[in-house]
């Protein structure tokens, strides 16, 4: 361990989880709804075909809709996280760690293709890609898990995936136009 890591617990770490998830999520909150607004007619036509119908749905969401899915996830994210702290249960954790840094690339991939600020591509390099960079770091460094580990944990995380179409069809439903 180098004096740097001394700062931070590997367990107090873990819980900046939640912090980084939810600061990334703000900048999504806050701009999706007006940025779709602004952006959908540019973009629709650029978007590959089979993106395309995911683009439409999206494009009418309202920030409270979004939202009802961050909470839905953040909601999954807490015991989750206290299994990984407290019970050194990282499975899952290290999976929707792992979709998250994907996640990043994702935005930044977006951004570049649309040529264009995409909501969530600044938190996500900023903060997400270096906190799950440093998270895996650390976990490999303390010997909580292996790299190969962290390897086959990842696809865990695809779990995650119903969760946020459902957390979006609620959100949906619940907020309506």
């Amino acid at each position: 361990m180098s004096i740097n890591d001394s700062f931070i617990t590997i367990q107090s770490l873990m819980w900046l989880f939640l912090a980084t998830f939810m600061i990334h999520d703000f900048e999504e909150i806050i701009v999706v709804e007006s940025w779709m607004k602004k952006n959908y007619p540019k973009i629709r036509n650029v978007v590959p075909r089979p993106l395309a119908n995911r683009l439409k749905d999206m494009s009418t969401i309202k920030s409270s809709q979004f939202t009802v899915a961050v909470l839905l996830e953040f909601i999954i994210f807490i015991p989750i996280t206290y299994l990984a702290v407290e019970h050194q249960n990282y499975l899952l954790f290290v999976g929707f760690n792992a979709i998250l840094l994907l996640h990043v690339f994702m935005h930044l991939g977006q951004s570049i293709y649309l040529k264009m600020y995409t909501p969530g591509v600044i938190t996500g390099i900023v903060i997400t890609l270096p906190y799950t960079i440093y998270l895996f770091y650390r976990m490999v460094q303390e010997n909580l898990l292996t790299l190969k580990q962290i390897i086959l944990y990842a696809p865990s995380g695809l779990l995650l995936l119903p969760i946020i179409l459902v957390g979006h069809r609620i959100g949906k439903i619940v907020i309506r136009d």
